[in-house]
């Protein structure tokens, strides 16, 4: 096998919203006199949800490492990683733009963040672009971390190290597959073993660590059934641990070590992190225990789906004007409604609910949804009601996906129950980071 490795420029950042300019414009307006459709924050509940992961962390006895892909913001980041609970300052991001960000925004420097891992097994073509961020990282003390779940990547890495003046060691996850089969390789496979040798021999390569994802998690419908897939996640891990321990001395390689981490989680098992589960952890660990999760402080109808959240915990919803009133047109003479919020407002995710999001507060949901418009269906209100909603009321509607309804948006809307405001009046906005 052989890696052909292209490099890049390091990215250049476009021009984003200035928010200065938007909260003199929108500050202290209430959220139903906004331009629909448009993406709102409680920052109460947002800030809520991640002092509640640091619990569940603490809880383990586990570091927390905090998933920045959903919001995409610096204020975001800086709330869930200093809560009331506890900090930490190691993220995971999805693109090199959020990473790149996360250093421009000054959080790297002022210490909020000092641990980046780029959440994707490592692109051979974006090893210029993750060399800079690591010279910059390090200029702050600071690590850039990577995925590695192919022999080519290590070798892409050797390649790319051998043509530099001062060559460098990457510290690499390696990425556990357990069962979710979107990434990574499971530790019992021939794959698996070929890779870790490969690695552990490397002259670039550090192994710090295995990461597991259970994606599969999310169709978690009881804490019982998260926590069933957190315990096959740290088992999974905890063997690709033993495994290395037991190939480090057989290639009677240095076994002087810091302890490998062992990373776990998704916001449905994460959320299942607890004191009540903790008993069922393995009784003989091979590292020490990570926890990771990205959803959670934002949350969403799928989130809600699984048993481990209330509705109060949800900290977004999408704004939507009524545009029109159909009497009588929906399944069984039901009444339906159209509003602008339609695919790119809300994404065409669907859940065990089916429906694309749900009106607070009202028996309507998005039943169908257009490219800029969506069709709000009552299936529980009779065609011999009067109307539920009007011709230019304005709903509120809570998402199937909060990641990637949140994509679509110039800018979010930040309330703050907190305030004594009710929540509804506009206290600040968020720019997120736009592009890879």
């Amino acid at each position: 096998m052989s890696a052909i490795v292209q490099t890049h420029t390091p990215i250049q950042f476009a021009g984003l919203p200035d928010k200065g300019a938007l909260i003199s414009e929108f500050k202290g307006r209430h959220v139903d006199t906004l331009r629909t459709p448009a993406a709102v924050i409680d920052r109460a509940v947002f800030a809520r949800n991640c002092a509640r992961m640091h619990d569940n962390a603490k809880a383990w006895d586990a570091k927390f490492r905090a998933h920045v892909k959903t919001h995409k913001t610096s204020e975001g980041v800086t709330l869930q990683l200093r809560t009331s609970s506890d900090e930490t300052h190691a993220i995971v991001v999805s693109t090199l733009m959020e990473a790149h960000a996360v250093v421009r925004s000054g959080l790297v420097a002022d210490k909020t963040v000092n641990d980046i891992l780029y959440g994707l097994p490592v692109p051979v073509n974006k090893l210029e672009d993750l060399a800079s961020l690591r010279d910059e990282l390090a200029k702050y003390g600071g690590t850039i971390r990577i995925l590695i779940d192919h022999p080519v990547q290590v070798e892409a890495i050797e390649k790319f190290e051998e043509g530099r003046t001062e060559s460098k060691k990457w510290s690499a996850f390696m990425k556990v597959d357990s069962g979710g089969k979107r990434a990574g390789l499971e530790p019992s496979s021939p794959a698996f073993t070929e890779l870790l040798d490969r690695a552990l021999t490397s002259s670039h390569v550090t192994v710090y660590g295995f990461y597991c994802h259970a994606g599969q998690s999310y169709a978690s419908s009881s804490p019982e059934e998260a926590s069933s897939f957190l315990t096959i996640e740290l088992e999974s891990v905890n063997n690709a641990a033993k495994l290395a321990k037991s190939r480090i001395e057989e290639l009677k390689l240095d076994a002087s070590r810091e302890a490998f981490i062992l990373s776990v989680g998704s916001t449905p098992t994460a959320h299942a992190a607890n004191l009540a589960n903790k008993a069922k952890l393995a009784s003989l660990l091979y590292g020490d225990l990570e926890l990771h999760a990205g959803n959670y402080p934002l949350l969403d109808l799928q989130q809600l789906h699984t048993g481990l959240i209330e509705r109060s915990n949800i900290s977004q919803y999408v704004t939507a004007t009524v545009i029109s009133y159909y009497s009588g047109r929906g399944v069984q003479g039901r009444d339906e409604a159209l509003c602008d919020a339609g695919a790119i407002a809300m994404s065409k995710d669907t859940g065990p609910s089916g429906t694309f999001g749900e009106v607070i507060g009202k028996p309507w949901k998005l039943g169908r949804v257009s490219q800029e418009h969506g069709i709000l269906t009552a299936d529980n209100l009779t065609k011999d009601e009067s109307e539920d909603v009007k011709v230019g009321e304005i709903v509120h509607i809570i998402g199937q996906h909060a990641c990637l309804t949140l994509a679509a948006y110039p800018w979010y809307y930040i309330v703050d129950s907190s305030t004594g405001a009710n929540g509804d009046v506009v206290e600040d906005v968020w720019v997120p980071w736009k592009g890879w």
